[in-house]
């Protein structure tokens, strides 16, 4: 039981959220006959989660490979989901060492490339009233991305669940007036494109290819300013919404509000307000308490252990506790269903992972990657030597993952092949 911990049922309750409905067969005939044709991809929705530290690799990775792996101290929770679940070690993008470079994890080798959510969403959020929805179990580093759009603009992450609620759920207090000021902020786009338009051909080559890249970045802007126009008086669950006293945003309470968005998380994917989401756990000095008892240091010193069994032992609690965050996450996917009343986990692909492989020497080799759901063949742990010219790269199974989601793609950043062969 985490110290301080909320009444996760309690705050739900606060605003709203129990009310709000899920996606009903009906609304699937609605959008037939509107055109919103259901294609013949096997996964509709993908979740990507990032934790800033990583884990401890001899903590997660079993010793046995295949289907016949003995669960580890950091697998113990998730085993019940074992025929829905896959463990991946050897994998990573090839690319240098340190903090800055986890912003790679979703981009590929090259940090700040579009990022796979993005990618994804371009095919399957078209038709839901977010595109796809970055958060954060909190409060993190500024300087720490997850998120690129395919001008290389890192996204911003939500940090209250409140905020994430209200966002999906709630009614702008003031629709008319919230309509207004998109319509003038599009306005303005308007002019300022327009006085961009008149220096193209004034300016040099260089600056030229410059006015195209912010020419993308507004045209992809005013695309989410008409989704949000569409949007803003489409039918809200009726709900006696009120803010909770607080939200779990300290540092300290990471673990109490990455359980809230899990649960908002689901009931996104339930309601088909959006179908691909990231998550990002912070990684900063916070000292937790677990099950009544303060860890020896805070959550980033120990992740530099050194082999200090102590320290790893405090380490794996934190880490536990996101392994059980997720095995819950992962079994609300299994309850909840989708309009043809099949588990949302099976048409859901879930990744949790990093863009770090080992904290405690800042290396971005050998990544964590869990990968969840998404009519995939799971229960088994992959191992790979990258020291092999031949093994695969992690961009060759987001070629899988992307392929699952029905693109037609054959690369991924330095990747070139898939791995159908492992899930298929």
């Amino acid at each position: 039981m985490l110290a301080n911990s909320l009444n996760r049922r309690q705050f739900l309750r606060t605003v709203g959220v129990s009310l709000a409905l899920p996606s009903l067969a009906s609304f699937s005939k609605l959008s037939a006959a509107t055109g919103l044709v259901k294609d013949a991809a096997k996964a509709k929705r993908l979740v990507c989660i990032g934790a800033n530290l990583g884990l401890h690799a001899p903590s997660l990775f079993p010793k046995e490979t295949g289907n016949a792996y003995s669960p580890t101290p950091l697998l113990k929770d998730l085993i019940r989901h074992k025929d829905k679940l896959s463990v991946f070690s050897g994998l990573d993008h090839r690319a240098p060492n340190g903090h800055k470079n986890w912003d790679n994890y979703l981009s590929g080798r090259k940090a700040g490339d579009v990022t796979l959510d993005q990618i994804a969403a371009k095919k399957i959020g078209a038709h839901t009233r977010f595109e796809s929805l970055q958060i954060s179990a909190g409060r993190g580093s500024n300087q720490q991305k997850m998120v690129f759009n395919e001008q290389g603009i890192p996204l911003p992450k939500i940090e209250r669940p409140s905020v994430v609620y209200q966002t999906l759920f709630g009614l702008p207090a003031d629709a008319d007036r919230t309509e207004y000021l998109l319509k003038s902020g599009n306005s303005s786009l308007d002019k300022v494109t327009s006085e961009a338009k008149q220096l193209q051909n004034r300016v040099s080559t260089e600056d030229r290819h410059k006015l195209e890249e912010y020419f993308s970045s507004v045209r992809d802007l005013e695309k989410r300013m008409a989704r949000q126009l569409k949007g803003l008086h489409d039918p809200r669950p009726e709900v006696d919404y009120q803010l909770p006293t607080f939200d779990p945003i300290a540092p300290t309470q990471m673990l109490e509000n990455q359980a809230l968005m899990y649960d908002l998380m689901a009931l996104a994917l339930e309601t088909d307000s959006t179908r691909v989401i990231t998550m990002m756990l912070p990684g900063l000095g916070q000292v937790f308490t677990i099950n009544g008892e303060m860890l020896s240091a805070g959550y980033h010193a120990l992740s530099h252990h050194r082999n200090n069994s102590q320290m790893i032992i405090d380490l794996i609690k934190i880490e536990g506790e996101h392994m059980k965050l997720l095995a819950g996450f992962i079994g609300q996917l299994k309850t909840k269903t989708d309009t043809e009343g099949n588990p949302l986990i099976d048409s859901t692909l879930v990744m949790w992972g990093a863009g770090m492989g080992d904290a405690s020497r800042h290396s971005n080799a050998n990544l964590p990657i869990l990968l969840a759901g998404g009519g995939l063949k799971h229960g088994s742990h992959h191992s790979f030597d990258r020291e092999n010219p031949n093994a695969p790269l992690l961009g060759d199974l987001y070629i899988t993952l992307l392929q699952q989601l029905g693109l037609e793609t054959d690369t991924f950043s330095n990747a070139t092949r898939n791995m159908n062969q492992y899930l298929a």
